[in-house]
Formats: structure tokens, C-alpha cells, sequence
């Protein structure tokens, strides 16, 4: 397995790690690490995504809570009600406003909205015509549970907004938390004062609820009709004026040295609140610009958590072993005394690659510091040095796969620098790298098998039943209930799920099978290239597959990393062969945009140049939003090419010319937009 398919089997472990944290984060209320510990999982998943740019599109930012349980009646939220991405350091910070200028094409300081983030449980109420008649919970952000008459028994919470002319419809979010000192008299019945929170409001009998001594902050909005704010502060100041309580320590901000000083005075205080708070929350204080920035697949672009700082705790390492991921990358993990961190007793730490080890000098033996950073192990920070023995040896990397393959450090085609993960590259060929492609297939994100998790499929791969993805839809059965835990409820269930995984949307089964680099948002964007199956499969054959790639360079999210992993993924004889044997299981539907009615509805439109008053990204954004759809090359499909008064290229301009695309300038571009 090759150092980058090792990275997106690391990313995506990482990735179902969190879902698994967050249904106990968030439907059961018992969360399984500490917030410092999740938050570093999350932190870590970031990283990797920041540091390997084919990870990006397969951001972590796509996952919003849990899906609700079957527990209370569903309701679907007005807006989604999405979470925030995170910063950990000042240079996040400096990040998060270089992207927020970048987008919006401006250099001008930008003013923020800062409040105390809240540790508690995130709701919904929703009035209408000044009445609350609805209280939901996050839920999956999409889809919550209905609460209301649990968030009823907050007195606090108004039943009725203090205003002669309230909103046609208003959704208040708001965090719903326990006071430290109403906890202390509870805590004998709850892990902590979120699990309290939590589990209140999980009560079937209001009663129940309204036994516990319930609070809350009321802090943004989701759908107003009509929209009267421009400020994120003057909406905040008019929602207390209306009978909610906001954060008396919510202030507005400039600048990220104004930004640090803020984190740090209010990180030094929180032990005194009456409230835990896990961060600090920076929103761009603008409405309209909140609006220019619109959202990513779970979180705005126009607003963070700063989040405090981690917990430590300190160890001896027993032994370092590998582990080989889906894309080859081989991962050290150290076995170490258990020790609480966070509340939570681990194990096991991982060192990254071998360039970490070689820089920590870690060895067999060492006394060292670690923090929860990323997995539900966590990683080694430091060695004591002052406490090594003197038989002592340097721990020799090995240069094989757990397969017997040599192992190899590819150069990146971004950094033209050789990358610190050693790979396997033998892909299907090695059986860890296999066995780990066929957990990611079955995954929720891919086909989706319910009952075929990971440990049924070590199961299965053991005893031979499934050792390549067109196995699955051949299993038999007829083994498989003589094994131990097999009854044949469960084994209809496996078959139904099995039947039902057959149908899937082209972007799902681009992503998969599991071509490095070509992460959820990766596929959607070459599905929309592809559209259908039978236009995918053209990629099998080498001659057509250079033109197809070579039209792939101007797709917004597939750069050059992507196209040659397409491009090696399918020159593997073994990797092609395998893909074709699955279609022949599947029935891959074509791919369709979800239409959004507007101004540019069913209209297709591509970019050239630079523009003066918007970046590239915010003007895909609005034909996107509007209705429309942004290709990547010229062909006759299209229907317009904008060009911007920067730099534009000839070369397309001649190609829609030749096409008959209609052209649209910038200074007409512009006047669309404003009609």
C-alpha cells in the first residue's frame, strides 16, 4: 500500500471514529472522550486535510451530529443547522480570515462577532408569528428531534417574543446548559453537566425534565422572514430587547491580535463562570457578508471556535507495531502503560510516520508525554530523555509492508518534496490494503451495508467468505448461519441491506472504490463530469482516458494530484479489473444536480480570468445557488463563459467563439447580478 492510500485509510478510520463519538455525544448523551480528546480527533482529521490537499474535498466538516433516534417525533430544520469549524492556534485564526478575504476579493479589515462557546446541547426554537410553536434538536443538522415540550419547562425560554411587530418566522439557536453549581447537587446521576443537559431533554415525560434545573444562551439564527438585521450584534442586542438571554461576555472584535488577546483572557476566567465553555466562537459581524460567504457542506465560512487548549498526561511506551491502511500508508502505533487522559484510559498512541519517530528519537522504552490529538488514541508529544535507559535502542522503521512488499516515500506533485508516510503499493494485491478497501466500501459514506461493519468483514475476510468487492453479492449464506451470533433475523436483515446498496448514485460509487485522492466532494465533482456510468466507464480504456483526463484539469476541486491518481488507480490491471466485476453488481444511477430554482436555473456556466469585485469560488457559488451549474471545460453543453478583466484565457475564449457560447463579460456580469 502507497504512502497516500495509507493517508485516506488513516482520514477515513479518523472519520468514522467521530461518528461513532458523536452518536454518543449527541443521542446518547454519554460521551465516550472528552471534548479536549474530540476536538483533538477533529483537530487531527484537519491536519491531514490541510497537509494532504487530495484529502480536502473529504472534509470532516461534513459531519454535523448524529442522525436523531427513533426516540421523539422528526422534524426537518427550516435552515441546517450547522456546526463550526475549529482553530486550535493563532495561525487558524490567521487562516480563517486570509480564506474569508480571499473569497470575498477584499483587503479591508473585517469586524467580528465574539461570544463564550458553550459546552452544553444545541436547540432550536422556532416562533411563529411571535409564538414558539416548535423546539428541535441538532440532530444530524438536517434532521432533529422534536422537543419542545421538554424546552418548555425552561421558564427562561419566552413562550411568546416581547414585541409588537415579531418576525413572520424566526428560528433562535440556542445552547441549553446546567449551571456548575446546580450540577453539584445533581452530579450523582450524570457524567458531567452536558450529559445532564442532555439527557434531560432526551426525557420522554416533560416532567422528568423540569425536575432538572435547566439553562440557556440564545446566540444565532437559522430562517428569518423578512430579514430586518445587517449586524450579527444587532440581532443579538434586539433578541434581549425581545425577552431571550444572551451571553453577557459577548463582544464585538477586530483584527487577530485583538482575536489571541480575547482567547486568552477569556480562557484564563473560565474556571470562575458559572457555566463550562470549551472556546471561544467568532462570527463575521456582517450579515451580508455572511451572506457572500454562504456555508460548506456542514459549517459557515464566516464563522470559527477557538477552542482551548488540550489535556496531557504521561506514559512509557511497551512496543511500537504497524499498521497498514486502504491507501498503503504504513502507521506506527505505540503501545503504552494505560493512562487517563481526559478522563478516558488509553493505550495505545500514534507516531504518525516514520519521519516522526526519527525526529522524536521515540523508542521501546521511552517515558514520554502524549495528548489526545486526533484518533481515539492519542499521539506522543515528547520524550523524557532524562529518564531513558542506557540499553536503549533506536527503533529501526521497518522497509516492508506487513504484506513482505518493499514500502516506498512518494514525492508530492503540490511540494515537490518526498512525503513523510511510507506506502504499500501493491494495492488490491497486498491483502491488509484489501481487506481495509472492503470496509471502506461497505462504509455508510459508500455502499452503505448496514451489518457489514468492520469487524463482520475481518469475520468473513478470515474464513474466506468475501476477499473482493463483487464477493459481497455472492455471499453464502448458507455459511454464514453456522457462525456463532447468526440467526436468520439477522441474516435477512444483512440481505436486505446487501440488495438495497445495489442501487447507488454515481458519486457514491466513485468514491467507493476507493481511488486516493477522490474523497466525497471529489466524486460528486466527477460525477457531474461523467454524469452516467456508461460515460465512467470510458475511463478503462487508456486512449480515451487521456482525453478525459486532460478535460478534468479545469474542474474546480480536481487538480493535478487527482487526475494522476485516476490515472494510476486505472493502470493497475488489478484495480480496473475489480471495478468492472462491481458494476456488474450494481445498478449505478445517473448523476443529478439537485435544481434550485432561480435566475440561472438549468443553465450551465463556466470561468475565465480574475474579477474585480468577487473571487472565482463566490461566483461559482451564486450561479450554484441560483439554479445553475459551473463546468470545466468548454463543449457545446455550455451556455455561458464570463470572463474576468483579469488575466483571462485566450484559449477558451477562441473555444466558445468557435462553439457559438455566448460571451459575457465582467462589467455584464455584473449587471445580471444586480438585476
Amino acid at each position: 500500500m502507497d504512502e497516500k492510500k495509507k493517508i485516506i485509510e488513516q482520514h477515513k478510520i479518523k472519520i468514522n471514529n467521530l461518528k461513532e463519538f458523536n452518536n454518543y455525544y449527541y443521542n446518547n448523551d454519554n460521551p465516550k472522550i472528552s471534548d479536549q480528546e474530540y476536538d483533538a480527533l477533529k483537530t487531527e482529521i484537519l491536519n491531514l486535510e490541510k497537509k494532504f490537499s487530495f484529502l480536502k474535498k473529504n472534509t470532516v466538516n461534513k459531519i454535523v451530529g448524529a442522525p436523531p433516534l427513533n426516540k421523539f417525533k422528526k422534524i426537518k430544520h427550516i435552515s441546517p443547522m450547522l456546526s463550526l469549524s475549529n482553530a486550535f492556534k493563532k495561525d487558524d485564526i490567521n487562516d480563517f480570515i486570509k480564506k474569508i478575504k480571499n473569497f470575498l476579493n477584499i483587503n479591508q479589515s473585517i469586524q467580528f462577532f465574539a461570544e463564550p462557546k458553550i459546552d452544553g446541547i444545541s436547540a432550536t426554537l422556532i416562533y411563529k408569528k411571535g409564538l414558539l410553536t416548535s423546539g428541535v434538536s441538532r440532530g444530524d443538522g438536517m434532521i432533529g428531534e422534536d422537543i419542545l415540550q421538554n424546552l418548555k419547562t425552561i421558564k427562561s425560554i419566552p413562550k411568546k417574543i416581547q414585541s409588537k411587530e415579531p418576525p413572520d418566522l424566526i428560528e433562535i439557536r440556542c445552547e441549553i446548559y446546567i449551571s456548575k453549581k446546580d450540577f453539584e447537587k445533581i452530579k450523582v446521576k450524570f457524567a458531567n453537566p452536558r450529559n445532564a443537559a442532555g439527557g434531560s431533554l432526551r426525557q420522554k415525560n416533560p416532567l422528568e425534565t423540569s425536575k432538572i434545573p435547566l439553562k440557556y444562551f440564545a446566540y444565532g439564527f437559522g430562517s428569518i422572514k423578512p430579514m430586518t438585521f445587517s449586524k450579527q450584534s444587532e440581532f443579538l442586542q434586539k433578541i434581549k430587547s425581545w425577552g431571550f438571554i444572551t451571553n453577557p461576555l459577548s463582544r464585538i472584535i477586530e483584527g487577530v491580535d485583538e482575536i489571541e488577546k480575547e482567547h486568552k483572557q477569556l480562557e484564563e476566567v473560565r474556571s470562575s463562570l458559572e457555566y463550562d465553555i470549551d472556546g471561544y466562537v467568532f462570527k463575521v459581524n456582517d450579515l451580508i457578508l455572511q451572506k457572500r460567504l454562504g456555508n460548506t457542506s456542514n459549517a459557515p465560512r464566516w464563522a470559527i471556535a477557538y477552542k482551548f487548549s488540550s489535556e496531557k498526561a504521561f506514559t512509557v511506551i511497551k512496543d511500537i507495531i504497524i499498521q497498514v491502511g486502504r491507501t498503503g500508508a504504513i502507521t506506527p502505533v505505540a503501545k503504552v502503560q494505560p493512562v487517563t487522559v481526559g478522563g478516558v484510559v488509553v493505550s495505545n498512541a500514534t507516531l504518525h510516520n516514520e519521519d516522526e519517530i526519527v525526529r522524536k528519537d521515540i523508542r521501546i522504552g521511552d517515558s514520554v508525554k502524549i495528548q489526545r490529538a486526533g484518533d481515539v488514541i492519542p499521539q506522543v508529544i515528547s520524550v523524557d530523555l532524562s529518564k531513558r535507559g542506557k540499553d536503549s535502542k533506536k527503533f529501526i522503521f521497518p522497509k516492508k509492508c506487513l504484506c513482505g512488499s518493499v514500502t516506498t516515500k512518494e514525492t508530492s506533485k503540490t511540494t515537490n518534496k518526498i512525503e513523510a508516510v511510507r506506502r504499500c503499493l501493491k494495492g488490491y494485491d497486498c491483502k491488509f490494503i484489501a481487506r481495509e478497501k472492503l470496509k471502506h466500501l461497505v462504509s455508510k459514506e459508500a455502499l452503505n451495508i448496514d451489518g457489514l461493519g468492520k469487524k463482520v468483514i475481518d469475520q468473513f475476510w478470515d474464513l474466506k467468505l468475501i476477499k473482493e468487492p463483487s464477493d459481497i453479492f455472492e455471499l453464502n449464506f448458507e455459511k454464514v448461519k453456522n457462525l456463532e451470533g447468526w440467526g436468520e433475523l439477522s441474516i435477512n436483515n444483512l440481505k436486505k441491506a446487501i440488495t438495497k446498496s445495489q442501487l447507488i448514485s454515481l458519486d457514491r460509487f466513485i468514491f467507493s472504490i476507493g481511488i486516493r485522492h477522490i474523497g466525497q466532494e471529489n466524486a460528486k465533482i466527477l460525477a457531474g463530469f461523467f454524469g452516467s456510468i456508461k460515460e465512467f466507464i470510458k475511463i478503462f480504456d487508456l486512449k480515451i482516458r487521456k482525453k478525459i483526463l486532460s478535460n478534468l484539469v479545469d474542474l474546480d476541486g480536481i487538480g493535478e494530484t487527482q487526475i494522476l491518481s485516476i490515472d494510476n488507480f486505472f493502470l493497475n490491471s488489478t484495480n480496473t479489473r475489480i471495478t468492472k466485476e462491481l458494476i456488474k453488481k450494481l445498478n449505478v444511477q445517473d448523476y443529478l444536480l439537485l435544481s434550485k430554482d432561480g435566475k440561472f436555473s438549468n443553465k450551465k456556466f463556466m470561468f475565465t480570468g480574475g474579477f474585480n469585485n468577487m473571487s472565482r469560488s463566490e461566483a461559482k457559488s451564486i450561479v450554484e445557488n441560483n439554479g445553475g451549474k459551473v463546468l470545466g471545460a468548454i463543449s457545446k453543453k455550455l451556455n455561458f463563459l464570463v470572463v474576468g478583466d483579469t488575466k483571462p484565457t485566450k484559449k477558451k475564449i477562441d473555444q466558445a467563439k468557435k462553439l457559438k457560447v455566448k460571451i459575457i463579460f465582467e462589467k455584464d456580469w455584473n449587471k445580471i447580478l444586480n438585476s
